[in-house]
């Protein structure tokens, strides 16, 4: 059994909980229940925030943009830790996962593989690079598994697509574009400096980078252009360049992704992939605060039949963040971290972020090789 501990009780801490609250065991029939803060092979043993309301079970304060609110809840066979640092000195603690904000990462991940736990840690891994190899590096010198929870890939069209990729069902992947759009935020007072998140080009855009090395491969270099304010992307348009080692060309991939929507589109995401037999389309948002699938995920075969495929996943709203806990618990199960929240692929991504920054201020292609 793989003992969890979070540190953090905001949105995402509530998230995490709520991820392996929800699901245990399968029973016979193949059904999951309700069985207290448990995934297979896992469960969350304690938590730390300095809240102390939060810490006796009133969880109403916390909200985010998406999900319902935080509700009273029963913690009973919980630990409530006021300080973090007593969570890590706990030898009952395997797993530590850490959503906190993006600018304590790297000092509390630092602390807890030097504590010897293993570590999984909310997207981004960090804002700044130096801090993201430093994490790398400290869990390799630890012996200690580094994860991030960079959870996109587990959302089910994503999942669906990232599956048809790993089978070759419809042979290679030919080209990719992907859109991920918000207007500036307004519910939570954390998101309110984008300069602190690193820009939208880090916080938003990282899952883009991420799920597109996870799907097309790691690019050798990219061409952006975009917005960029205090040196930081707001709003940018990338053509992601691959190479293969015969020096042909690799996948046609690019996306487009930003902070600058109007307020009535608070958030968008979508793709279009083009493999050798068959195209898969997705396009959903929030227009005037009403969630909208434009085009469900759809999927376009050479025969001329379009289907909208059954979707992996439970359909619940926590459903994507329990199936990347059991990524996490598998990871650390077996000793080795599955690559779809691996801390290198996750620094490669916060590496792009920063060629895109690079590439538009300087409106040249920018090599990552």
């Amino acid at each position: 059994m793989v003992r969890i501990g979070i540190i953090g009780l905001g949105f995402m801490g509530m998230t995490h909980f709520e991820g392996a609250m929800r699901m245990s065991d399968a029973d016979e029939s193949g059904r999951r229940g309700v069985v207290g803060p448990r995934i297979n092979g896992g469960q969350i043993t304690a938590f730390a925030t300095r809240n102390a309301e939060k810490r006796s079970g009133d969880w109403t304060a916390i909200q985010g943009n998406f999900g319902p609110p935080g509700t009273l809840m029963d913690l009973e066979g919980v630990t409530a830790y006021s300080d973090y640092h007593d969570l890590l000195s706990d030898p009952n603690i395997d797993l530590v996962d850490i959503c906190l904000p993006t600018d304590q990462h790297e000092q509390v991940a630092l602390e807890a593989l030097a504590a010897g736990k293993h570590v999984l840690v909310e997207k981004p891994i960090a804002v700044d690079l130096d801090a993201a190899r430093r994490m790398v590096d400290a869990a390799a010198e630890a012996g200690r598994l580094l994860m991030v929870a960079q959870v996109l890939p587990f959302f089910p069209e994503f999942s669906y697509v990232r599956g048809l990729a790993e089978s070759g069902e419809h042979g290679q992947l030919l080209a990719a574009h992907f859109r991920r759009v918000i207007a500036p935020p307004d519910w939570s007072d954390d998101m309110s400096d984008f300069r602190k998140l690193g820009g939208w080009g880090v916080d938003l855009h990282i899952h883009d980078n991420h799920y597109i090395g996870l799907l097309c491969g790691v690019p050798n270099g990219v061409l952006s252009r975009g917005l960029l304010q205090d040196g930081l992307v707001n709003h940018v348009h990338s053509q992601y360049l691959y190479e293969a080692a015969d020096g042909t060309a690799g996948p046609a991939v690019s996306c487009v992704s930003g902070g600058i929507a109007a307020a009535g589109l608070a958030f968008a995401h979508g793709f279009e992939v083009y493999f050798e037999r068959a195209t898969i389309e997705y396009s959903a948002g929030t227009y005037g605060d009403e969630w909208v699938a434009s085009r469900p995920l759809s999927l376009v075969t050479d025969d001329g039949e379009v289907s909208q495929p059954e979707l992996p996943g439970g359909g619940e709203w926590y459903s994507a963040f329990t199936d990347e806990l059991q990524a996490a618990v598998d990871g650390v199960t077996a000793g080795e971290s599955p690559r779809v929240i691996s801390s290198e692929l996750a620094l490669e991504a916060l590496s792009l972020c920063y060629a895109e920054a690079e590439s538009i201020a300087e409106g040249r292609a920018i090599s990552l090789d």
